[in-house]
This record gives C-alpha cells, structure tokens and sequence, in this order.
C-alpha cells in the first residue's frame, strides 16, 4: 500500500508516516518514481485469541452475570478476536481461590484476557496479574475503565468489609 494509505490507516500524518519510513520503523521500498510502498503487515495467527471472564459476587447477580458475558462477546466479535472460551463465575473479587479464574491463568491458549472491569477480575493486585501475564506474552483488555477513582476506592473497601465479615460469621 501507499505511505499516504498506511498513514490514514494508522491515523498519523503522512509526515510522520515518512520519518517512521526513513528511520527503517515502516518495512517498504521506494520507487524509482519515488513513491514509497509499504509492505503491509501480517496479522500474528495467534495474536487476537481471547478468553473472555465475567464475574459477579453473589447468586442473585446470575442475569447480571449473562448480561455481562453478552456485552464482552459482543465486545470481542466487534474487534475481530477469537473467542477461546467465556468463562462465568460466581465469587467475590477479593477471594484468591476461585477454581474457573486459576484456571484462565494457566491456560496457554490465549493472548487476551478480556473483562469489563478491572474489578471483574480482581478487587487488588490487578497490576500484578497484568505484570504476570506480561511475562507469559499475554495481556489483560479492560473493555471499561473506571473514571471515578474514589468510587471504586469505596467499592473496595466495602468488598473488604464484606468479605472479612462473612469469614468471621462463617466462623462461629
């Protein structure tokens, strides 16, 4: 393709474009009437594989749960990935023992985590799973982010409050 083409696609300046060019960024040759053609990239077979994970806390979110599964593979369908699997849970986002997210982690047929919110995964140590599955050559994709940081602040503490208190009634 064109430079000019591939700078539209890319959404930059045929300008930058051209530098990317000239500093060997842009795989291409130039022609002796000096246009300069771009070799077009080859999309990875197994770069856009995806595994998409949905969560709510309790039995009574179940419709809540399905929603929020349609939403991600609407999501995921809309990109182009390959759905590897859809998996639904059930569990709070503090607890560290959920079977079907242990799972996910050590699966190796993905590239793509994709939940809808950063605490559908997790209610903490979300940059840790992200570094992680860094390291495998995998990602996370939050289809939402939270714009409010004193909101989710406040659903964190509750969901420590909630959960630290369910252990010591579960106790007695």
């Amino acid at each position: 393709m064109k430079l000019s083409d591939y700078a539209k696609k890319k959404g930059v300046s045929y300008k930058t474009a051209w530098r990317w060019f000239k500093q060997g960024l842009i795989k291409g040759y130039q022609m002796p009437t000096g246009t300069i053609i771009v070799e077009e990239e080859r999309p990875s077979t197994h770069s856009n594989r995806v595994i998409i994970y949905a969560r709510v806390s309790e039995h009574e979110s179940k419709d809540n749960l399905e929603r929020q599964a349609q939403r991600l593979i609407e999501y995921a369908n809309a990109k182009g990935y390959q759905i590897v699997a859809v998996v639904k849970e059930i569990g709070s986002g503090v607890n560290d023992k959920r079977r079907k997210l242990m799972k996910v982690l050590s699966r190796d047929n993905y590239d793509i985590l994709l939940v809808e919110h950063k605490d559908r995964l997790t209610r903490f140590g979300f940059n840790y799973i992200q570094t992680l599955l860094g390291k495998l050559g995998k990602r996370i994709e939050v289809v939402r982010t939270s714009q409010d940081d004193k909101q989710e602040l406040l659903q964190d503490f509750i969901s420590i409050i909630y959960s630290f208190s369910a252990r010591l009634y579960t106790d007695v």
